[in-house]
């Protein structure tokens, strides 16, 4: 078994979820390249100038896999935290608990009205498996009263893509759909109704972030990671690969979390069909945005979603109350934390400081923030991160059915949250299992349940 020379591209959750089975097999004849100088992948997290640490996004620890469970048990011990969600909404100077369609007796009565038409309305049509995009399926889902009150705006702020481009194939458990019973004894009985979905419990690390797992894990086998090498070049008829700097190696297995469409371009006399394919696939990119105050925040809400136009940002964390170690050693009555996250298309541009003014306006108007805080705001932090949502396109499965096929067979596995190209599949839970399970496959044959979604 150990003939095969496994490459290992990525050392974010996919490529340490294979480099860590491989460890655990005890299989000695592999390696893990990895381009930049720390591990993590969109995973990873960073502490600034301050000491402050920032995750690339809003990251939480929920599992629907014991694999997965058992690898943060061992990385972490004792030393996470361990919380009960409380996200909200906030929608023209409202609070409304989280999801929306859930918790309409938020809303002012004519907005209350209009939802509950348009649910009742879209119960009654019952055609929501029909609709042939995004957009149509919110609408015959939810109605039309929802869907203009939050969930329109709040998607094409998360997609920046117009939704009726957009399948509706990848929603599965990421968007709690409506019993219109439920909503209408939610609004008569005054009832909050907040626990749907996987996430309403979490774990959090208590040092270093989201990042800390990872780091954890590449510290079981450093002697097979190498940093600082960025791929160039495959060669999948000689079974190569070449880095920028001049080096390379031999495969027989290469087990890929690059983006898929970046992959494509890499690959040595790439068949005009798979160029073709690859240029289908569609993404949009992140700008994260911290805040960190000499200022304490008493708070049990985690995140908060905003709808309107007038704040950049779709979503704001209380990241101190993630773990106190998320501030300067750990001092919660002096320190806290806000961490924004924008979205924002390829090819456009950002200032980030002035959308930080923006965003500081907003969270002001929100009451998340007082007038005075911005003399307390210590830390400005913000970090640009490319490929943020493999956008789930109409044209989407068509590309991954010409791709995925025609990569196995030249013995390449490309998986992860850019490597599969799915956001459905896009948690860390499942991009670890996605790279424990390449390694089942290549060794043993065994069957690779979580992309192939079974």
């Amino acid at each position: 078994m150990n003939q095969k020379r496994i490459v290992v591209i990525g050392g974010g959750p996919t490529g340490l979820g294979a480099a860590y089975r491989l460890h655990e097999l005890g299989y000695e004849n592999w390696v893990l390249y990895e381009k930049s100088d720390y591990v993590g992948g969109h995973a990873c997290s960073h502490t600034d100038n301050y000491g402050f640490v920032w995750d690339e996004g809003g990251h939480v620890i929920f599992s629907h896999y014991p694999y997965f469970d058992k690898i943060v048990d061992e990385m972490l011990g004792k030393e996470e935290n361990q919380l009960v969600r409380e996200s909200w909404i906030v929608r023209e100077d409202l609070w409304i608990p989280y999801p929306f369609q859930n918790n309409l007796r938020y809303l002012p009565k004519l907005v209350q009205v209009s939802c509950l038409l348009g649910a009742a309305q879209a119960a009654a049509n019952g055609k929501f498996q029909d609709s042939s995009n995004f957009r149509d399926w919110i609408l015959a889902t939810f109605g039309e009263g929802i869907a203009e009150a939050f969930m329109f705006p709040y998607n094409f702020k998360v997609w920046t893509t117009p939704l009726e481009l957009m399948s509706k194939s990848w929603i599965a458990e990421r968007v709690s759909v409506v019993d219109f019973k439920r909503l209408l004894e939610n609004v008569l009985y005054e009832r909050d109704d907040i626990c749907w979905g996987p996430n309403n419990k979490f774990r959090f690390p208590l040092y270093g972030g989201t990042g800390e797992i990872y780091r954890r894990m590449a510290q079981r086998f450093p002697d097979k990671i190498r940093i600082g090498k960025e791929l160039v070049v495959v060669d999948a008829a000689a079974r190569t690969v070449s880095f920028s700097d001049g080096s390379g190696d031999t495969y027989d297995v290469l087990i890929s979390s690059a983006p898929l469409d970046l992959l494509v371009g890499m690959l040595k006399s790439a068949e005009n069909r798979l160029q073709d394919a690859a240029a289908d696939l569609q993404h949009n990119n992140l700008l994260v945005l911290g805040l960190g105050l000499e200022k304490k925040i008493d708070t049990g809400k985690c995140w908060i979603y905003f709808a309107d136009q007038d704040m950049p940002c779709y979503r704001a964390t209380y990241f101190s109350h993630y773990s106190p170690f998320n501030v300067p050693n750990g001092d919660t009555e002096r320190y806290s934390s806000l961490m924004c996250e924008m979205s924002f298309r390829v090819g456009e541009s950002l200032d980030p400081s002035r959308v930080l003014d923006q965003v500081i306006a907003a969270l002001i108007r929100a009451k998340m923030l007082d007038e005075a805080d911005r003399s307390r705001i210590v830390s400005r932090y913000h970090r640009t991160v490319a490929y943020s949502y493999p956008i789930p396109t109409l044209g989407r499965d068509r590309a991954l059915a010409t791709l995925q096929p025609a990569l196995l067979e030249k013995a390449i596995y490309s998986r992860g949250r850019f490597g599969a190209w799915r956001y459905e599949i896009g948690n860390m839970d499942h991009s670890v299992m996605m790279g424990v399970e390449a390694v089942g496959h290549a060794l043993s044959g065994e069957p690779e349940t979580v992309f192939h979604g079974s």
